[in-house]
């Protein structure tokens, strides 16, 4: 929802709900850097109604300013100011990036100038990041951001942050990067799309084997020798991450996952036998078997909120009835009193994030401490 505190002259677009998603999304990014709030409210105000091409010129703009800041700073060797204009230029550059079509070439341009921003972040950043290329399927790879944990001495452990297909790495340095940063994680941010245009997200949603993207990275990982390789947990970020609770079955050496679990598919297998008649199952669509119904071999964190899709109570029962085996599966609920109750947190991410990074560091030890 849009801030009580925008009037009547700046309402952005109320009949678009994806505009309002986004903008909530750059005002909670303000609490990990990726925004600033006096920023957002400007943009709000400059807004046309009625003119949507408003939406992407304006957050365009204010990409370039920050964009600029950044360079200055970093010629003048202030690299964290540097590195603070970039991220925020990266954010806003994909703001401006949303609302357009996937075969609109300013899409694309504003996506490669999020990208580029991404770049020269990783390069001021201390240890240096880097852009890495995964081999996964003939034709296509995976594309990551490997930052290294701030001690950068030897192996360290590592955090996986994925999100479906479709969705963008770039998001996680400002969403989760600071969170592995304060625990002295290392960090691999993936995205499925590598470097394709955001229209290949409808040929990888035709493919029936996503999770065997996960094996692929655990493979590069396993290569790396800042990599404390029996400390390598991966975190799905968003809601309908079933492709990576399908891969924590499948990936006996991952030491922990954040994922759905495989509720979405439970609860949709659950709905349409309601549905249709018990007798004749062939007709009822079964997915790949979920994380619940099967054994995984690491411990497992679901986390939702209890106003998002799927109801608290429902996730709930799914979570008790289901035949766990030997898998330490555990579910968080994050309530409407305090905050992160949204679909994937969206109202509060920081407070998720928080616990879901606590708890893997209860699961992969302190850094420097093997466990």
């Amino acid at each position: 929802m849009i801030p009580a505190c925008l009037s009547d002259d700046f309402i952005l677009c109320p009949e678009r709900e994806d505009i309002s998603a986004e903008f909530t999304r750059l005002l909670t990014a303000a609490q990990e850097g990726g925004a600033t709030i006096a920023e957002c409210l400007m943009i709000a105000r400059q807004l046309k109604r009625g003119d949507e091409q408003s939406w992407h010129r304006e957050w365009k703009k204010l990409a370039r300013a920050n964009r600029h800041r950044a360079e200055a700073a970093f010629a003048e060797g202030h690299l964290v100011t540097a590195q603070r204009n970039w991220l925020r230029a990266m954010n806003y550059y994909g703001a401006a990036a949303m609302p357009l079509d996937p075969a609109d070439e300013r899409r694309w341009v504003a996506v490669l100038a999020m990208q580029e921003c991404a770049r020269r972040f990783l390069t001021a950043r201390g240890p240096a990041g880097e852009v890495v290329t995964i081999p996964w399927i003939e034709g296509h790879a995976l594309q990551g951001y490997f930052l290294p944990a701030p001690a950068a001495n030897g192996r360290a452990p590592t955090v996986i942050c994925i999100g479906e297909p479709g969705h963008r790495k770039e998001e996680f340095l400002v969403k989760l990067a600071p969170h592995a940063r304060e625990r002295g994680f290392a960090m691999l941010a993936l995205d499925l799309l590598g470097d394709q245009r955001d229209d290949y997200a409808n040929t990888l949603l035709q493919r029936r084997d996503l999770e065997g993207s996960i094996g692929s990275v655990m493979d590069y990982l396993e290569l790396r020798g800042d990599v404390d390789f029996d400390r390598v947990a991966i975190v799905a970020d968003g809601w309908g991450s079933s492709f990576v609770a399908r891969a924590v079955l499948q990936e006996p050496r991952l030491a922990a996952a954040v994922c759905d679990g495989g509720l979405w598919d439970l609860h949709e297998r659950s709905f349409l036998a309601s549905r249709f008649a018990m007798s004749d199952l062939s007709i009822v669509p079964v997915p790949h078997a979920p994380l619940m119904a099967s054994s995984a071999e690491c411990p497992v964190l679901i986390t939702i909120g209890e106003d998002g899709w799927l109801k608290a109570d429902r996730a709930r029962q799914i979570v008790q009835t289901s035949r766990l085996g030997s898998s330490d599966v555990v579910l968080k609920v994050f309530t409407a009193a305090e905050t992160g109750a949204a679909q994937a947190h969206a109202d509060n991410p920081s407070l998720a994030n928080e616990y879901i990074f606590d708890w893997l560091e209860s699961q992969l030890g302190a850094a420097g401490k093997r466990i």
